[in-house]
């Protein structure tokens, strides 16, 4: 089973082909493809190659599925004997996409 280690706006992801994923708000539209800013490890079952810091010649596909909103947080302050309590709510924006293609090219 092939899969990958991806660096996106600063986190990274284990991704396999045909899985999906969530990450921050990407701006594109449904539909187009992207790249990870970095390929950090491939595997494709037998061998694995790790990059220094990117493996060369790796490509992962990506495609837009939906832009949607996280889960509602509610962030709740609150200091005991002073009359102060704060509530705000936060819904982060994300991107799901979904992993089409690992391919490995010669490289490193």
């Amino acid at each position: 089973m092939a899969y990958a280690l991806i660096e996106m706006a600063g986190h990274q992801y284990r991704v396999e082909e045909g899985t999906t994923l969530m990450v921050p708000r990407r701006h594109a539209d449904i539909g187009k493809k992207l790249k990870p800013d970095k390929v950090l490890l491939v595997s494709d079952g037998e061998e694995v190659r790790v990059g220094t810091p990117e493996v060369k010649g790796a490509e992962v596909k990506l495609a837009v599925v939906e832009q949607v909103r996280g889960p509602k947080l509610r962030v709740f302050k609150y200091n005991p004997k002073e009359n102060y309590k704060r509530s705000r709510g936060h819904r982060q924006e994300l991107t799901e996409l979904r992993v089409e293609k690992i391919a490995l090219k010669g490289g490193e």
